[in-house]
C-alpha cells in the first residue's frame, strides 16, 4: 500500500495535484485530508496550505470488486449486504468537497458586535438608579401675535429754495443764468446762488444736489460745469473774471482730503529716501497740494508732464 501527501491552497487543488502525478483515477485511490487550510487575514498573512493523504489502493482490492460485480451479474437474488456496501458513499475525498462547497455557498453569519462599555454602564446605571417620577409637561404660554412693523417714513426732501436772481448784464448775472439752463437740461433741480469776492471774482454755490450728478467722480463733472461757466462769463469781455463752482460744499471737503494726501505722502517720501509721484489732478487740486507742503521742512514740491497727465511731484531736500 503505497501513501502519498500533498499540499496546495484548497483541498480539491492538493486531491487534482496528486492525481495528476499519480496518474490515476479517483476511485483507484483512497483520500484523507489532514489539514483544511485557512486563507488567513485579507489572504496575505497566516495563510496554511490544505494536505491531503492519498493512499494507493491495492490490486487485489480493485480484484474483489470485479469479483463481486460479476457475482452480482450472476446471482441477481445476491443477500443485501453485498449490495448496500456497493453502494457505499465516494470516498471521504468526495465527501470533503461536497463539505467544502456547501461551506462557501452558505453565508458566514455575522459576529455580534460587542457593546461599548460606556453603553452599559449607562444601562446598568439605568437599572441600578430608582426610577424618577415623570415630571409634568410645561403647558406652552400662546406666543402674543406680533406687532406690525411701522412703515418706513419717507426721507425728507429737501426744500429747494430759489436763489436770488442776479442782473443777467453782470458777470455774476451771466454765470447763474447758464447754469440754471444747464442743470434744467441736466434734469437736476437745485438753488443757483451766486456772488462777487473781494477780488471780483465769481462764486457760484449750489444747493441741491443729494445724489453728486453735479460732482461727478472725483469732481470731474464740476470742474467741466466751471470750465464751460467761465468760457460764458468771459466771452467777448475785455477783463478776464475768475469762476468758481461748489456744491454742497464739496470743494472745501476735497481741499481737506487733499491737504491730509500730501502730508502723508511727504512722510513716505522721508522714510523711503526717494521722490513719490501723485495722481494727475487739475491745476486747482495742484495748487492746494503746493501750498500745503511749501513750508515743510523736509520735502520740496513741483509738476511734472502735460495736461492732461501733469501730476505733483515730492522730493527730499
Amino acid at each position: 500500500m503505497k501513501v502519498y501527501e500533498y499540499s496546495a491552497r484548497t483541498i480539491q487543488e492538493a486531491i487534482d495535484q496528486g492525481l495528476e502525478e499519480l496518474g490515476v483515477a479517483i476511485s483507484d485511490v483512497t483520500v484523507d485530508v489532514l489539514e483544511e487550510g485557512s486563507k488567513g487575514l485579507f489572504g496575505l498573512f497566516g495563510s496554511r496550505p490544505a494536505k491531503v493523504r492519498i493512499t494507493m489502493k491495492d490490486e487485489e482490492d480493485t480484484d474483489d470488486v470485479a469479483r463481486a460485480i460479476l457475482a452480482d451479474a450472476m446471482n441477481p437474488e445476491e443477500p443485501k449486504a453485498r449490495k448496500e456496501k456497493a453502494e457505499k458513499p465516494a470516498p471521504k475525498a468526495e465527501k470533503a468537497e461536497k463539505e467544502e462547497k456547501a461551506e462557501k455557498a452558505a453565508p458566514k453569519p455575522r459576529k455580534p458586535k460587542a457593546p461599548k462599555e460606556e453603553a452599559v454602564k449607562a444601562e446598568d446605571a439605568k437599572e441600578d438608579a430608582p426610577k424618577a417620577k415623570a415630571e409634568p409637561k410645561k403647558e406652552s404660554k400662546p406666543r402674543a401675535p406680533k406687532a406690525p412693523k411701522a412703515p418706513k417714513e419717507p426721507k425728507e426732501v429737501k426744500e429747494i429754495v430759489p436763489a436770488e436772481q442776479a442782473d443777467r448784464a453782470t458777470a455774476a448775472g451771466r454765470a447763474q443764468e447758464f447754469l440754471q439752463e444747464v442743470t434744467k437740461l441736466m434734469g437736476v433741480n437745485v438753488s443757483v446762488a451766486v456772488k462777487n469776492d473781494e477780488e471780483g471774482n465769481v462764486r457760484v454755490n449750489m444747493e441741491g444736489d443729494t445724489l453728486g450728478i453735479l460732482i461727478g467722480r472725483r469732481g470731474e463733472t464740476l470742474d467741466a460745469l466751471q470750465y464751460l461757466t467761465s468760457l460764458q462769463v468771459n466771452k467777448g469781455q475785455d477783463d478776464y473774471t475768475r469762476v468758481t463752482l461748489d456744491t454742497e460744499g464739496y470743494r472745501a471737503k476735497r481741499e481737506e482730503a487733499l491737504v491730509r494726501l500730501a502730508n502723508r505722502m511727504a512722510n513716505r517720501a522721508q522714510k523711503t529716501g526717494r521722490k513719490v509721484s501723485l495722481e494727475p489732478m487739475n491745476p486747482y487740486e495742484r495748487r492746494i497740494l503746493h501750498s500745503a507742503l511749501q513750508d515743510h521742512p523736509a520735502v520740496t514740491t513741483h509738476s511734472e508732464g502735460e495736461e492732461p497727465n501733469r501730476h505733483v511731484v515730492i522730493t527730499l531736500k
